[in-house]
């Protein structure tokens, strides 16, 4: 099998040794209604309405749609709108009280086939929990064979680690998840790719699975980025995700490991998706940590939990430093796509300079794509040559403008090239 390309990135996993806190319920949340790929639910609530712990309190028909639930109890204070990195939505803002009651509706699903399966990912509120948002209901019902799952577990982003917390601290509720979606998917073989950085991680999965012979555990080069999809699929079973194509083409589905965690214990308890492991780290944060949120928590008190001196922030990062979106407001709010909020004052601001046609950017892209065809195509509107370029291809990594010395932004420039094609 050939070698993908990538890079060696400084992993500053700090958080690594941190267990999961439990972060203190908000006085509100303000609950966004698009917080998934594809269309946003509605408010199904009204201003003063009081909603207890996985109330429903937002859906959509739409078929690329998932319901939003809310994690505290309380009263409908607002209904209102707000700028997220994926755009203006909805949001719903919920004043909480001092009881914390769980809804009545909270109770494990009935799963007897394929069908009840489905439709209870979609009823948790599921969306995949990579960071990629798309539904994980659609993504669990594809319309050809599957034999294999891929489960994600790389993890490849410096500084994030709430992967990592979950595989040690809930390592029953990963491959809980795993075999309910192999048995009602009816996928004979999955296998958990782990890179070699989480030797602890890859030793206790070992341990949990050495007596299923469908389940494998693979350790993986701490080599950036590890954890994306097109890469996974080729490490860790040799099948070449082609350009249009999903990875169901290629008979796998990849399921983010704390996905699987979290199928497994929703059919057990059938507590919707209201609250996410994540981490908080930079170079402004005195206490780096590892948290349980509520969705739609103020991102301003895990940063002033965390002892971060806000005034100095630099750049805020929702995710990881390559693939991560930068937030313009520390009031933006916790989504379920969010896995790691970063804060910094140092950042290393590059002046965009001449191509020098180094090659730097060729060199590093895994994908095999050419960075500075495509900015010069984009810059002429050629949607011709970027088709002839592959630009659909383009997964925005970031690992060409990360090496590139004349400061261009390559991934920023492949990514407005899409829109042209």
């Amino acid at each position: 099998m050939r070698k993908i390309k990538g890079l060696h990135l400084k992993h500053n996993k700090n958080t690594a040794n941190c267990p999961t806190e439990k972060f203190p319920v908000p006085k509100e949340v303000l609950i966004p209604m698009n917080m998934n790929m594809g269309a946003h639910s509605e408010p199904i609530v009204k201003v003063g309405e009081h909603v207890n712990i996985g109330d429903k309190i937002g859906d959509s028909n739409a078929f690329l749609s998932v319901p939003v639930h809310t994690g505290v109890s309380g009263t409908v204070k607002e209904i209102t709108e707000i700028r997220l990195s994926n755009g203006v939505c909805k949001a719903i803002r919920i004043e909480t009280d001092d009881i914390q009651t769980t809804s009545e509706n909270v109770k494990p699903p009935v799963i007897n086939n394929r069908d009840d399966f489905v439709k209870a990912l979609r009823e948790s509120g599921l969306t995949g929990l990579g960071g990629a948002g798309f539904p994980t209901h659609i993504k669990h019902n594809p319309s050809v064979p599957i034999d294999t799952l891929v489960v994600n577990a790389a993890e490849c982003e410096p500084y994030i680690t709430s992967d990592h917390r979950q595989m040690l601290e809930a390592p029953d509720d990963v491959v809980g998840g795993i075999k309910l979606v192999m048995k009602h998917l009816n996928i004979p073989k999955a296998v958990i790719g782990i890179e070699a950085n989480k030797s602890d991680a890859i030793k206790l999965l070992q341990e949990k699975t050495k007596d299923d012979s469908g389940i494998s555990v693979k350790k993986l080069p701490s080599v950036y980025p590890q954890g994306a999809e097109k890469i996974l699929v080729f490490n860790l079973t040799g099948r070449l995700i082609k350009e249009k194509q999903l990875p169901s083409d290629q008979g796998v589905i990849v399921m983010n490991v704390s996905t699987a965690a979290y199928i497994h214990t929703y059919a057990k308890t059938g507590m919707p998706l209201t609250e996410r492991r994540i981490t908080v780290d930079g170079d402004l944060i005195k206490k780096p940590c590892n948290l349980f949120v509520k969705i739609g928590t103020p991102v301003s008190e895990i940063l002033e939990y965390a002892g971060c001196d806000t005034e100095k922030i630099k750049k805020l990062i929702m995710g990881g430093p390559m693939m991560g979106m930068c937030a313009y407001d520390v009031n933006t709010v916790i989504s379920k796509s969010n896995n790691a909020v970063l804060a910094f004052e140092k950042t290393a601001e590059k002046t965009m300079t001449n191509c020098i046609r180094c090659g730097r950017c060729i060199k590093a892209c895994p994908l095999n794509l050419m960075p500075t065809e495509l900015e010069k195509a984009y810059n002429r509107k050629d949607g011709a040559a970027l088709k002839k370029l592959r630009v659909g291809l383009c997964m925005n990594c970031g690992c060409c403008t990360y090496v590139c010395p004349a400061g261009r932004q390559l991934a920023q420039i492949n990514q407005l090239a899409k829109a042209i094609i």
